[in-house]
């Protein structure tokens, strides 16, 4: 949608393009890697930074404006005219490898290697080229990652067999939800709802087992920490707009899967006519937490659609949040060691971005996912639903401070080592 700053009845006629090279209208270019910035996962700040990019390079002026759902462009030329665009849009989900290739064609426009057309044509081959990973092992990714998750929270071998089953029924609903829209709009509680009706009369017939964090790791891939945390950078940045209808979108979700939760509990105890016995886990040894990690770097590999020779770099990303909490926990405590494993992160992240002349997020994103504060989300809801006003308000500030901490961390490492100013 175009509108130019001009009187009423001169909107019949579309507005002339801006003047650039020749065989492509600037604008629109721009606002087509905008598009695709925002399909690939980018936080608000990576948009518009890189569609002004763009626009520079362009020799065009421009004021761009990235919301969740949205991105609004204004756009002035050397004659002073002015011709503004919104743009509706869809919360993208992450693509790693995407992302790759946009912060590549942005720098080889930025050179000038490619011109307005090459660089249009590049972005219709983008929308063209289909899924690299596809439906069966991203199903399977759905349930190893399920199943190291559990072995993260602290799970047996009991455990992490039956949130792998419960990740295997997750990711086979996400492939239906992809082909049927009517189911994609439910897939969250829905795919809560099975979880946790499996889990319930698993922890039955498998005693003594797990239940809440059987279904927990279930649905880890589904918990929107992640979003949570990105809201809170982009508040901590002043995006304050992307950043409350993020944090809004996390908080809505977070209260549908728990929802979905409490009724699929509550239907497995009707089937079973009690509920199942309450179990504490018995965590494995340090050679399962490795193992975990490694199966669960490659599971991200597929889930956030990264190339496959990245799996080593997202592997190392795990490691250092790893440790980097592991560290944080026995210098600041438990809560706020999630703040040096952001750092590490991010230190990590910025110099492979700025040594490979990659994008910061092939790291930085599968480092946050097991940094995110999800779990704690997901605890708060269940504890508020079953009525321990205070558990859950607890763990609902508990979360909030580990979100908090992960984007100062983050913050702080762009200040040590800042990102390249690409992606």
């Amino acid at each position: 949608m175009a509108v130019d700053d001009t009187p009423f009845g001169a909107l019949v006629a579309p507005p002339p393009p801006l003047a650039g090279p020749p065989g492509a209208d600037p604008p629109e270019l721009v606002i087509q890697l905008g598009r695709a910035l925002h399909a690939a996962g980018s936080p608000a700040n990576r948009i518009e930074e890189g569609m002004a990019a763009a626009a520079r390079r362009l020799g065009i002026g421009g004021q761009f404006f990235s919301t969740p759902t949205a991105l609004f462009a204004s756009f002035t030329d050397a004659r002073g005219e002015r011709r503004t665009i919104l743009e509706r849009v869809q919360p993208g989900e992450v693509n790693l490898e995407r992302m790759s290739d946009l912060d590549e064609l942005l720098g080889r426009l930025a050179d000038g290697s490619v011109d307005a057309r090459q660089a249009a044509a590049r972005l219709r081959d983008f929308d063209a080229t289909g899924a690299r990973y596809g439906p069966a092992l991203t199903t399977l990714s759905f349930a190893l990652a399920s199943g190291g998750a559990a072995q993260f929270l602290g799970g047996g071998v009991g455990e992490m067999a039956a949130a792998t089953a419960v990740g295997l029924l997750t990711g086979i609903l996400a492939t239906f939800a992809t082909r049927a829209p009517a189911v994609g709009r439910i897939f969250e509680p829905l795919a809560a709802l099975l979880a946790s009706l499996v889990a319930t009369l698993a922890a039955a017939a498998l005693a003594p087992l797990s239940a809440f964090l059987v279904t927990l790791a279930g649905l880890i891939v589904l918990v929107p920490g992640l979003t949570l945390t990105v809201a809170i950078s982009e508040l901590a940045s002043r995006q304050l707009v992307s950043g409350s209808s993020r944090l809004a979108g996390a908080l809505t979700l977070f209260f549908a899967i728990a929802l979905g939760v409490a009724v699929g509990a509550q239907l497995g105890v009707r089937l079973l006519g009690a509920a199942p016995p309450a179990a504490d886990p018995h965590p494995l040894g340090e050679l399962w937490r490795w193992a975990a990690l490694l199966v669960s770097g490659l599971c991200f590999t597929v889930l956030l659609r990264a190339r496959p020779r990245d799996a080593g770099w997202v592997m190392l990303a795990g490691v250092l949040a790893i440790e980097g909490v592991r560290l944080g926990g026995r210098l600041l405590g438990s809560q706020l060691g999630a703040f040096v494993g952001a750092l590490l992160v991010g230190l990590g992240a910025n110099l492979f971005a700025r040594l490979r002349r990659r994008p910061a997020a092939v790291m930085q994103v599968p480092g946050l996912i097991i940094l995110v504060p999800g779990s704690l989300g997901f605890r708060s809801l269940s504890a508020l639903l079953e009525r321990d006003v205070l558990s859950g308000v607890q763990a609902a500030f508990a979360a909030l401070l580990v979100a908090i901490a992960l984007a100062t961390g983050i913050l702080l490492a762009n200040v040590v080592i800042p990102p390249r100013r690409l992606l």
